[in-house]
């Protein structure tokens, strides 16, 4: 490296976004994570004793799969080279082969190399790889952010093992906020700068487990925000949500606006207020609220307050469940208002609720009864012996697929758990109930 390029690098290192500068370069300041870097994890243990082998990290923007990748260069003995799969062609990977081979023949030095966005590289690009991947000439490090077994050829899959680093924790991007207010050497602690702890709870919130995202808002603000009288520039929460571009609302997670933001779009929901549903669902959404618990309440709605009323509903809310698992934000918002707006608008039936409820107050309260013995299982030798299974009416056997036939135990024989109502679906079980006797 010539001496013009060493200052080029230097400088670059000095005016780089505050998000670069506080890259870990140790696997001791890496933050989160801690489901594959715990103490003896698999990954830590390979790193920390430098018997990496290819790899593919997957996850959310600003979860460290970059940073993993550093951690590995700052601590491996192998030579390190990086491409990005946005800009790197053929050529470059051609050269990086022929490195890698020249090192190993000569120095026996081994080469990881990392492929950044590793998913927009066509099927032709990642094929090339395989044989330098197979024969050992290259240790492969792929970073993406989306789904490897749909964007990586399978054979480099069944050649690498999959890590899949998770959005960051608020707590852990307030970890990261406060390391870069009191970093000197690659941080702001130079700056006589002060945050409020309502302001950091803000960002680590709204950021979204995107440790970069809560980064650049804190340099943005540290940079335009004059100092106060006292000299020192003061982020409090308004700074803190004009930098990051996104409106305070009252909404804490932990607290009272949390759970009445849910209940209200629970109730507007059960109430056919799809207006109401979505506006609510927005709102936690902007919030920075978990995606999946959102899912989870749309699920539960869907069979408490829908039922067999709709059994689409309940279809409709897990596939949405389903999808948004893999798809991710800002996406995930589309399926979301979909199986919301589908909840609200299907007609209501709470009777398997009140059924399953009724059911428990029953088992809790009358004693337990003896099964009747023609339900019990009779698959094993003896069962006739012991009266099991004898005397039970198949009801395939009878005409219309049904017979008479007493199933509760003969304490309880007669009562009724489930009454379905007059909406939906559920008027036509009812009048089948009613046909066979039922009702």
């Amino acid at each position: 490296m010539d001496l013009f390029e060493y200052t080029r690098k230097d400088v670059l290192s000095k005016q780089a976004p505050l998000a670069s500068r506080m890259r870990p370069r140790t696997l001791d300041e890496v933050v989160g994570q801690e489901h594959i870097l715990g103490k003896n994890g698999l990954l830590s243990r390979a790193i920390r004793a430098d018997r990496i082998s290819s790899l593919i990290f997957y996850g959310p923007p600003g979860t460290g799969k970059t940073t993993l990748a550093q951690v590995i260069a700052n601590t491996t003995h192998a030579d390190f080279r990086q491409l990005n799969a946005t800009c790197a062609g053929k050529k470059d990977m051609e050269d990086a082969v022929k490195r890698a081979k020249d090192l190993l023949g000569m120095q026996e030095k081994r080469t990881i190399l990392f492929i950044d966005e590793i998913h927009r590289f066509n099927k032709g690009q990642q094929d090339y790889l395989l044989p330098f991947v197979e024969d050992g000439t290259i240790i492969l490090i792929g970073a993406t952010t989306e789904n490897p077994y749909f964007e990586v050829n399978k054979a480099l899959i069944s050649r690498s093992r999959i890590f899949e680093l998770k959005a960051l924790s608020p707590e852990n991007i307030a970890e990261i906020i406060r390391r870069a207010v009191a970093d000197r050497e690659r941080g702001l602690g130079n700056m006589k700068l002060a945050i409020d702890d309502d302001a950091v709870d803000f960002l680590a919130d709204v950021s979204n487990g995107d440790a970069r995202s809560a980064l650049n808002a804190l340099e943005l603000g540290a940079l335009t925000t004059d100092p106060g009288a006292d000299g020192v520039i003061h982020i409090d929460l308004d700074t803190a949500s004009s930098c990051i571009q996104k409106r305070v609302l009252g909404y804490d997670k932990d607290g009272d606006s949390h759970y009445d933001t849910i209940s209200a779009f629970i109730k507007s929901m059960r109430g056919s207020d799809p207006d109401a549903a979505i506006y609510y669902l927005a709102r936690m959404l902007y919030a920075g609220e978990d995606v999946k618990f959102i899912a989870r309440r749309i699920m539960i709605c869907a069979a408490e307050d829908v039922s067999n009323a709709d059994p689409e509903a309940l279809v409709v809310a897990v596939s949405a469940a389903q999808a948004v698992e893999r798809i991710g934000m800002p996406e995930s918002q589309i399926i979301l208002a979909q199986a919301a707006a589908y909840v609200a608008c299907a007609p209501k039936s709470n009777s398997a609720c009140v059924a399953i409820m009724s059911a428990m107050k029953c088992v809790k309260e009358v004693p337990t009864g003896p099964i009747p013995s023609y339900l019990k299982d009779a698959h094993y030798g003896g069962a006739k012996d012991l009266g099991r299974g004898t005397g039970y009416k198949y009801p395939h056997d009878y005409e219309g697929n049904y017979v008479q036939q007493q199933y509760l135990p003969d304490a309880i024989a007669g009562t009724k758990f489930y009454k379905p109502s007059d909406n939906g679906y559920e008027k036509s079980i009812k009048r089948m109930m009613e046909r066979l006797g039922k009702e």
